[in-house]
C-alpha cells in the first residue's frame, strides 16, 4: 500500500484527487493539506510514502522538513522556472504539469513510491533554463502585466513611472520577438521567464 499525503491548494482539486486515487487498490490517501506550513506536519504525523503537491503549496518549504519522502510536485508550465529549487540530485522529486491527466498522476506515485524517476520533459527543461533575455527588472514588469495589471498599477507597484513601464515593455516587446504585449507575455510565459 503506497500511503500518500495530498498537498494541493483549492478544496475541489484536493477532494476530486483524493477520490480519484481512493479507487485505486495499491493507494492510500492518508492526510490532506492545502497549505505550506502544514505539509511537515502531516508529514511527520502520517509518514507517507509519496507527498503529491502544487508547486504552489511546497514552493519555499525547507526540503529537510520531508524527510525523504519523496515528492511529485504539479506544476503550471509559466512556473517552471519556479522548480528549479526543487530540483536537487540528493531528493527524489517528480515533476508533472498540474494538467496532467489523473492516469499520469497515478502512475507518477507508484513509480516515485518505487524511487523511479517523473519528470515532465519540458517543465524540467524550462525550470533549467536561463532567465533567458530579460532582465529582473523587465521580468517583473512583464510579470505583473500577465497579471492584468495596467501600466498605471504596474508603475505604482514597481515604483516607477508609466513611460518608463511603457519602455520596458516596448524593450521586452522586441526582445522576445513578438508583436504585441500580449503576445510577448505568451511567448515569455511559453519559454518559462515569467
Amino acid at each position: 500500500m503506497i500511503r500518500t499525503l495530498l498537498a494541493l491548494d483549492g478544496a475541489l482539486v484536493l477532494g476530486a484527487l483524493s477520490f480519484v486515487l481512493a479507487a485505486e487498490d495499491d493507494i492510500r490517501v492518508v492526510a490532506e493539506v492545502d497549505r505550506g506550513d502544514a505539509v511537515s506536519a502531516a508529514v511527520h504525523a502520517q509518514r507517507p510514502d509519496v507527498v503529491v503537491a502544487d508547486l504552489d503549496v511546497v514552493e519555499g518549504l525547507d526540503p529537510s522538513r520531508l524527510g525523504r519522502c519523496p515528492v511529485l510536485v504539479l506544476a503550471h508550465p509559466q512556473r517552471a522556472r519556479r522548480l528549479r529549487g526543487l530540483l536537487c540530485p540528493t531528493r527524489t522529486v517528480g515533476i508533472l504539469r498540474s494538467d496532467a491527466g489523473p492516469q499520469r498522476v497515478i502512475d507518477g506515485i507508484r513509480r516515485l513510491a518505487r524511487r523511479e524517476p517523473v519528470l515532465d520533459a519540458d517543465l524540467v527543461v524550462a525550470a533549467l533554463r536561463s532567465n533567458g533575455p530579460l532582465t529582473s527588472r523587465e521580468t517583473e514588469v512583464l510579470t505583473l502585466t500577465a497579471a492584468g495589471a495596467p501600466v498605471a498599477e504596474v508603475a505604482a507597484s514597481l515604483g516607477l513611472s508609466r513611460g518608463t513601464v511603457r519602455n520596458h515593455l516596448g524593450r521586452i516587446t522586441r526582445k522576445v520577438g513578438a508583436r504585441t504585449r500580449v503576445e510577448a507575455v505568451r511567448m515569455a510565459g511559453e519559454a518559462g521567464w515569467i
